[in-house]
């Protein structure tokens, strides 16, 4: 279990909350009143079979869907009707099972894209203010470094991203999502296709963030990495919430032992 885990004795309030969350497509309920919070400061996991809806979840909280009813709060803030790029601005960041870099750009490069609010991204601030615009590109610069410093991959800084291995570029879209100063991080199976050594540095890595302040909201199917990493686990199948506890808790529960085998257990 990590360090952090006395955190959940300082309980504030919540950093995201899903409320009576439906989405619906057709006749299909793939995710049926869901609720939960996530508390500031833990990593909280959120596992299931194959089809339970935990990535759709993570489409709704994220804004990449919106929900058909209910309500997501950020930081007491009511987003459900707000886009994925407006949740970033707020303070929500996400990472994908299978990472996109853009595989010709550096990996500093890569990291530098994700940094919000910058000057340079307005026409005019560029003929007006360049002075400011290259002020913040520096700035933007040795933030990307720091943060691939943090996540190992330092020495590739200046290296284009397809060279990377799988593992390393999870690590690397880590990087990226801190780059947008995120208050919570949803990752989405961070462990998958990933060998051991690798992996080994990507819970370091995740635990190092969240001694920093960061949340988590994390999907995997790695049970392992879930009960070393997490706080409290939430368990979904078929759209629904089914429990939550410790995970030693729900790994008893029989509703989850029925989720996973059927009953065969």
């Amino acid at each position: 279990m990590s360090d952090t885990t006395e955190r959940q004795g300082e309980i504030g309030a919540p950093v995201l909350t899903a409320r009576n969350v439906v989405i619906r497509f057709g006749g299909l309920v793939a995710v049926n009143n869901v609720s939960f919070d996530v508390r500031p400061g833990e990593i909280l996991g959120l596992i299931g079979p194959n089809g339970a809806g935990k990535t759709t979840m993570f489409d709704l909280l994220a804004g990449s869907i919106l929900p058909s009813s209910g309500e997501i709060f950020l930081n007491g803030t009511l987003v459900s009707g707000e886009a994925a790029h407006r949740r970033i601005g707020r303070g929500l960041g996400r990472t994908f099972q299978i990472p996109r870099p853009l595989p010709n750009l550096t990996l500093i490069e890569n990291v530098m894209l994700a940094a919000q609010g910058q000057a340079g991204e307005r026409l005019l601030a560029n003929f007006l203010t360049p002075w400011r615009v290259a002020a913040e590109e520096r700035a933007a610069q040795t933030r990307a470094i720091e943060l691939l410093e943090l996540v190992a991959l330092a020495h590739l800084a200046h290296e284009p991203a397809r060279v990377l291995s799988g593992g390393q570029r999870k690590l690397l879209e880590l990087a990226r999502v801190m780059m947008a100063d995120p208050a919570i991080i949803l990752l989405d199976e961070p462990a998958a296709g990933v060998n051991a050594t690798l992996l080994e540095v990507i819970i370091d890595r995740i635990r190092d963030i969240n001694a920093r302040g960061i949340t988590f909201l994390l999907i995997e199917h790695n049970i392992d990495m879930v009960t070393r990493l997490c706080h409290r686990v939430l368990v979904m199948a078929s759209g629904q919430l089914l429990c939550e506890g410790t995970a030693d808790q729900v790994a008893r529960d029989p509703r989850v032992i029925e989720a996973y085998l059927g009953g065969a257990a």
